[in-house]
């Protein structure tokens, strides 16, 4: 599935035929009106192109603090499995003993396991609602692959009619079920005791809001469903031909649960390092207790800031995986199409350019710990001054402008293989340079791919449900039954919807090397994204020109 060995000129692009057979994009206005990039900025940033050659390591010194925490965690963790005190599991035995001044376990005293207890746990759900539990979501399971597949080849083939038709159900179904809930409570004695009318009028009136709202924001968007749906197109059309790619992801969960769950052993190992002192009670007598080592709580710092680095340099290599074998596909005919593209990204990603997905784990890494601390600062309760307000803000804008300079860095690393800073730096003057914007390309099609991904999962959770009605002995289980499996299948198409926003980001880039280099490597992807708006914060500092369509 991932097709051939990667040649060696690097996928360069086919020379442009005769002006007189290209379209309007190939046409570029004369160099009065169009925005020249200077000698001191063809100077300072060397051309850009996709390399498909060997690759030098870059950003080494992440790299080894990266390894060097990674193998502490493991070595710590070894050692604390050798190291534990079997007593941890019976401090309960042991009581103090004032002739030797230390705790004991008394010789007339039984030990008696504190985990050998005994629960009466009372099932509240029947046997014929747990298989039925069981039964609808392994077949949701196993037909998730098959609906990823045939929802990937409808964005396709028929990207606009799965579009134009899946969006009036973006109000309708939640129209429906809002009126459906509201009159199954008012018939159920029950719901109407528990649940008054004035509520549920006001709870019904909030949710058509919001219904209103969201068929406020398809009106307003509505112009610009076509070009999304070929934007979409495309990048489905660049997926399907690697379709690899979609095994990709769940590999490197699949590692990374591996990973956290040895970690979770460590950690638990590492809680019975200690021992069991005496200690003095504010009453006056003595009792045993259990006292960790002081290694025990920067292990366990060590471990988390270690497993939250790990977390979001497994995201990054998969964004680099898929940039990098996209890119290769984009950079190459379909007559001399490279072989192993996914293995060459996978090699390069945990390769030459590891310290630079290390790296930009980190980053990522950082903003989600701060952005939790800024928003656990917003959810107290507590009066906040005007000083708390202004720095929650800065931090909030500071944030956002880092993330906005990460989204497209490391898919130009993967392109380019250049560092983590060399990429952020031209990849933010490569689109400045070419007045490109991104708010298009990273929100609307988003929005409207969960759209569908939502209507798909509605629609199948509502057959599940029909079939699971007609077994009276469910009952009113068949609500939760539809309802896990709605959120399985909403996962599954989370998980396609994910692999394509990097699929369009990194085609986004790749057309921004081909306009920066006046070349033209897929005109299929040049006739559709040159339709995109120009950003025009950019635009305002440069000489006007004329658009490239008319």
């Amino acid at each position: 599935m991932e097709g051939g060995e990667v040649s060696g000129d690097g996928g360069k692009p086919s020379p442009m035929a005769d002006d007189s057979t290209q379209p309007l994009l190939f046409k570029f206005p004369p160099p009065a009106d169009f925005p020249q990039i200077d000698d001191q900025s063809q100077q300072h940033y060397p051309p850009i192109s996709f390399l498909a050659g060997p690759r030098r390591f870059k950003d080494l010194p992440f790299l080894i603090l990266f390894l060097f925490l990674f193998l502490a965690t493991f070595a710590f963790g070894i050692c604390s499995i050798f190291l534990r005190n079997p007593d941890f599991s019976r401090v309960s035995a042991f009581s103090f003993d004032p002739n030797s001044s230390s705790c004991v376990i008394p010789v007339n005293q039984s030990f008696s396991d504190p985990n050998s207890h005994s629960f009466d746990l009372r099932l509240r759900s029947s046997s014929r609602q747990v298989q039925d539990l069981a039964w609808t979501l392994s077949i949701t399971i196993v037909l998730c692959f098959p609906i990823v597949l045939l929802l990937l080849w409808l964005l396709k083939n028929y990207s606009k009619q799965v579009f134009y038709a899946s969006i009036p159900f973006f109000v309708l179904i939640p129209a429906l079920l809002n009126t459906y809930w509201f009159v199954v409570c008012t018939l159920r004695t029950a719901c109407r005791e528990a649940f008054p009318l004035p509520y549920r009028i006001l709870v019904l009136i909030f949710v058509f809001i919001l219904v209103g709202a969201v068929a406020w924001i398809v009106v307003v968007n509505w112009h610009r469903v076509e070009l999304t749906s070929r934007i979409v197109g495309i990048a489905a059309d660049a997926l399907s031909k690697n379709l690899g790619l979609l095994s990709v992801l769940p590999l490197l969960f699949l590692v990374l649960l591996f990973y956290c769950f040895l970690l979770v052993i460590f950690l638990v190992f590492a809680s019975q390092n200690g021992k069991i002192v005496p200690r003095k009670s504010s009453q006056g007598y003595f009792f045993c207790d259990w006292k960790q080592q002081r290694w025990v709580p920067a292990y366990y710092v060590l471990a988390i800031i270690t497993m939250l680095w790990t977390l979001t340099v497994i995201i990054e290599a998969h964004v680099y995986v898929v940039s990098g074998t996209i890119a290769n596909w984009y950079f190459s005919s379909d007559e001399d199409r490279p072989r192993r593209m996914i293995r060459y990204s996978l090699r390069n990603a945990f390769g030459p350019s590891f310290g630079t997905v290390c790296f930009s784990g980190l980053v990522m890494a950082g903003i989600r710990v701060i952005r939790a601390i800024v928003d656990s600062a917003e959810d107290d309760n507590g009066p906040r001054s005007g000083v708390q307000m202004m720095l929650q803000c800065c931090a909030n804008f500071l944030l956002s402008a880092i993330h906005f300079v990460n989204k497209f860095t490391i898919n130009f690393a993967a392109i380019t293989g250049e560092a983590y800073c060399s990429s952020a730096n031209m990849a933010y003057e490569l689109l400045k340079r070419n007045l490109l914007s991104t708010v298009f390309v990273e929100t609307v099609s988003t929005r409207i791919l969960i759209g569908v991904s939502f209507v798909l999962s509605a629609v199948y959770a509502t057959v599940a449900w029909a079939i699971l009605r007609t077994s009276k002995s469910l009952g009113e289980g068949s609500y939760l039954v539809a309802g896990s499996s709605f959120l399985v299948l909403m996962a599954a198409l989370g998980f396609l919807i994910h692999v394509l926003d990097e699929v369009i980001d990194t085609v986004y880039v790749c057309f921004a090397i081909d306009r920066d280099k006046r070349e033209v490597s897929k005109q299929d992807v040049h006739s559709v994204y040159v339709l995109l708006p120009v950003s025009r914060s950019n635009a305002s500092g440069l000489p006007s020109r004329a658009p490239l369509l008319a």
